[in-house]
């Protein structure tokens, strides 16, 4: 059985994504279509891709190639290269078509990839153009939401739509939870759900692992005696997500760690006193893997990167 999460729109959405990002496979990537449909096969049935990543197409043939039924996928895709985009109903209503085109479907749900994507002072707008897109059939049926958005673009956008962001996909980890309180106070408000890219950053990208490793490991190493399975500390980080409830979307080529992903939904639950360890040992410093948009204009905690030994 597919774990799920309910987003504000009434739709289902898996809650673990497969995600095209990384392990190689930015780009016009053949593995795309391979992994992708190997994980969609193995019970995954989300996939998480995006306009900047270039690869729509090859996760719009993984789904072909898996030989899924259309409404047992989730396919999940963001709007936006690295640069602003013209802010007009004609040309973002293209930038849909296409993306729609090379997807081969219309995707569950689609974001805007960050709020420097609209022309500067226009979110509201590029929002609103997405709506209309939604109610003229273009998107048929998709959930609207968005990505790296801060608390002052949430609360512009807020202010006017008449459809609410369904999620907001930020870096989520213990590490950056000191950094994103008032966020979260929005999301807690709005009812607007936490995808959480980078989950296993604390783990995959910190210098050291700073002082989350040894909890992880001894985390790890309790559930995997009390369950009689392997759970080493990256599947405990993507149980902490799931103790947030927040959709994790990571991200993997390897198909042993695809099949270890895909056995994610039959694990039990974190007890909360664990969830509260890792987030109180998380909050002890800050560091993020992905400094680019959710650091903007915002000042980060006074506290110390971890990095040092």
């Amino acid at each position: 059985m597919v774990r799920t999460i309910k987003l504000n729109d009434g739709k289902e959405i898996p809650s673990v994504a497969w995600g095209t990002a990384s392990g190689g496979m930015f780009g016009p990537n053949p593995i795309v279509v391979d992994r992708g449909a190997y994980a969609l096969k193995q019970g995954i049935p989300h996939l998480d891709t995006a306009q900047v990543y270039r690869n729509e197409v090859q996760t719009g043939e993984a789904f072909k190639k898996s030989g899924l039924k259309r409404e047992d996928v989730f396919i999940t895709s963001k709007i936006g290269m690295d640069q602003r985009m013209k802010t007009t109903h004609e040309h973002v209503k293209k930038q849909v078509q296409d993306a729609v085109e090379r997807l081969g479907l219309i995707p569950d749900a689609y974001l805007i990839h960050n709020p420097f994507i609209p022309e500067e002072g226009k979110i509201v707008k590029f929002w609103s153009i997405l709506e209309s897109l939604v109610e003229d059939g273009t998107l048929k049926g998709c959930s609207l939401g968005v990505s790296n958005f801060r608390e002052v673009d949430l609360e512009e956008l807020l202010k006017h739509c008449k459809i609410k962001p369904t999620m907001n996909q930020i870096e989520m980890h213990p590490y950056v939870m000191s950094h994103l309180d008032a966020v979260f106070a929005i999301h807690k408000e709005h009812n607007i759900i936490s995808a959480a890219y980078s989950p296993q950053a604390p783990l995959n990208l910190h210098p050291t692992g700073g002082p989350l490793k040894p909890v992880l490991e001894k985390i790890a190493a309790k559930y995997s005696k009390e369950t009689g399975k392997e759970i080493d500390p990256h599947t405990v980080l993507l149980l902490w997500i799931r103790g947030k409830n927040a959709i994790a979307v990571t991200s993997t080529a390897t198909p042993e760690r695809i099949d270890k992903l895909a056995a994610l939904d039959k694990l039990p639950d974190l007890f909360k006193e664990d969830v509260d360890e890792i987030e109180r040992v998380g909050r002890t410093i800050y560091w993020r893997a992905n400094k680019s948009h959710m650091t903007k204009d915002r000042p980060v905690p006074d506290l110390p990167d971890g990095t040092s030994s």
